[in-house]
C-alpha cells in the first residue's frame, strides 16, 4: 500500500499539485487520470522518488518515502518495477537481455537460474520462445509486454504504469490491461497506472483518482463511475462526442444514428 497525503508541488510560480490526499491499494490497479495537464506525470515522478514534493509525505506501508536520503531510498526502489510509456527497451539486446536487465544489475543469480527466471517470465507475459528476437522484429504489442516482463522480473511490491496502452490498437490494450490486472492480483502488487485510456478505466478501475488543474476531484472504482452525478468526472468520461451521442441514447432509449 501507498498513502500520500497532503502532496503539493510547485514550479516557480505555478502550483502543479495542491494538496492530493489518497491511497493506492495492495492487490489493486489504482489509477490516476484526468485530462493533459492536471498534474497526473507529475504525480507519478513524485511516487517514484524522481521529484521531491514540495510539501506533504508519500508513505510506502510504515516507511516516510519523502524523508528518506537518496541512498535509503534505494531499499524501496528495488521493490519498484516500471513500465514506461515507449517500453523503452535497449534496442541492441535481445528480448532475453532486456528482461534480464535487472537481474544482471541487482542480484548475485547464476547464469543458469538467471535463464530459468527469464523463460518463467516470459511465459507468464505470453512470450515464451522469442528470447532471441530483437525489439525491433516484435509488434508494439509484444514490446509492452517485454517491458511488463522486464518490470516483474524481481518480483516488485509496486507496479508503476506510465500509459501503457499508448500507441496501442484497441484489441491489444485490452489484452495489455488484462494482463497488468491478472499480474497484480497474482503477486498482490500495489499497481499504479497513469492512463487516458478509457477503457483501462472502465475494466480495469479497481480504484479511480481523477485529477483536475492539480486537485483531486473525485475517487471511485470502475462500477461507480457511470452512476456519479461528478461533473467534473462526466466531462472526462463523455469528451468525445460518440460517447457523449451513446450516453444520450441510452438515457432516451433510442438508436444511435
Amino acid at each position: 500500500m501507498i498513502r500520500i497525503e497532503q502532496i503539493r508541488k510547485q514550479f516557480g510560480e505555478q502550483e502543479v499539485l495542491k494538496g492530493i490526499t489518497t491511497v493506492f491499494e495492495q492487490g489493486k490497479t489504482n489509477l490516476i487520470i484526468g485530462k493533459s495537464g492536471a498534474g497526473k506525470t507529475v504525480l507519478l515522478k513524485i511516487l517514484v522518488g524522481l521529484l521531491q514534493p514540495s510539501s506533504g509525505t508519500v508513505w510506502y506501508g510504515d516507511t516516510n518515502f519523502t524523508q528518506l536520503t537518496a541512498k535509503q531510498k534505494k531499499s524501496i526502489r528495488i521493490e519498484m518495477g516500471m513500465l514506461f510509456q515507449g517500453s523503452a527497451l535497449f534496442d541492441s539486446m535481445t528480448v532475453e537481455e532486456n528482461v534480464r536487465f535487472p537481474l544482471d544489475m541487482f542480484t548475485n543469480m547464476t547464469r543458469g537460474e538467471k535463464k530459468n527466471r527469464v523463460n518463467e517470465i516470459l511465459d507468464r507475459v505470453e512470450l515464451s520462445g522469442s528470447n532471441k528476437k530483437y525489439p525491433s522484429e516484435v509488434s508494439g504489442g509484444m514490446q509492452k509486454r517485454v517491458g511488463i516482463a522486464r518490470a516483474i522480473i524481481l518480483e516488485p511490491k509496486f507496479l508503476f504504469c506510465d500509459e501503457p496502452n499508448s500507441g496501442l490498437d484497441p484489441t491489444t490494450s485490452i489484452r495489455i490491461d488484462e494482463l497488468i490486472q491478472r499480474l497484480t492480483i497474482e503477486n498482490q502488487m500495489t499497481t499504479v497506472i497513469n492512463t487516458h485510456d478509457m477503457n483501462s478505466v472502465m475494466e480495469i478501475g479497481d480504484k479511480i483518482n481523477l485529477l483536475y488543474f492539480g486537485e483531486l476531484a473525485w475517487v471511485g472504482n470502475c462500477k461507480e463511475v457511470m452512476g456519479s452525478d461528478n461533473e467534473i468526472l462526466q466531462d472526462f468520461i463523455f469528451a468525445s462526442p460518440f460517447l457523449q451521442r451513446l450516453r444520450d441514447a441510452a438515457q432516451t432509449g433510442k438508436r444511435l444514428s
